[in-house]
C-alpha cells in the first residue's frame, strides 16, 4: 500500500507528506483546494503544496554514435539497472549547472551543457514524484569513471541497450527513433 492511513486522525499521509504543520506543530487536515486533495493548518493556515522534485540527464553521444550510460549501484533506487546520467536539482540551483555536476559525480566526465532534449513526469517512485528534464551535452574534459550512486559506465549502440532502470528513459530513447 502506498499511502498510510494514520488511525487516530483517519487522514492519509504519502511517504514524505507532512502530517502536522512545520510552523505550529497542528495536524494538518484534509482539504479540497483549487480542485486538488492538501493539507492544511486548521491552526495558522499554512497549506502543503507538495511539489515534485525535478531531475536533470545529460545526453551525451560519442563519435561512434553510442550513448554513455550509468549501472545504478547498490544504494541506487532499481539498482544493477542502466540509466542516463541524472540526478535532482538541489535548491537554489540552476539546472543546467545540476546537469553537469550530476554528469560528473556519475561518470567523472566535464561537458557544456546544451538545449533541452527531452522532458517527462517521472512517476516510478510515488514518494519522490519528478520531473525531468534532459540536456544534450558535449564532454569537455574529465576522466570517464563511476561515481556518486553509478557502479559502472559505459557507451552503448542504441541497437543494443542494457536492461534500463527507468520508463522515462526508455521514453525519451524512443523517440529518438
Amino acid at each position: 500500500m502506498l499511502c498510510q492511513t494514520d488511525p487516530m486522525s483517519h487522514t492519509h499521509a504519502w511517504p514524505g507528506e507532512y502530517t502536522y504543520c512545520p510552523h505550529c506543530t497542528t495536524e494538518l487536515a484534509n482539504v479540497t483546494i483549487q480542485g486538488g486533495e492538501r493539507t492544511k493548518c486548521p491552526s495558522c493556515g499554512f497549506i502543503h503544496w507538495r511539489n515534485p522534485g525535478v531531475g536533470a540527464a545529460v545526453v551525451v553521444f560519442n563519435d561512434n554514435a553510442e550513448l554513455l550510460m550509468v549501472r545504478r549501484g547498490p544504494t541506487a533506487t532499481r539498482a544493477g539497472f542502466w540509466s542516463i546520467p541524472a540526478g535532482y536539482v538541489d535548491y537554489g540551483e540552476d539546472v543546467r549547472e545540476a546537469a553537469a555536476r550530476e554528469l560528473f559525480e556519475e561518470t567523472g566526465l566535464i561537458a557544456d551543457i546544451g538545449d533541452v532534449v527531452f522532458a517527462a513526469s517521472n512517476f516510478h517512485d510515488p514518494a519522490k514524484l519528478t520531473v525531468g528534464i534532459w540536456f544534450a551535452a558535449t564532454v569537455t574534459g574529465g576522466s570517464l569513471e563511476a561515481g556518486d550512486d553509478a557502479d559502472e559506465v559505459g557507451w552503448f549502440n542504441l541497437d543494443d541497450l542494457p536492461p534500463l532502470a527507468f520508463e522515462t528513459d526508455e521514453a525519451f530513447l524512443r523517440e529518438l527513433g
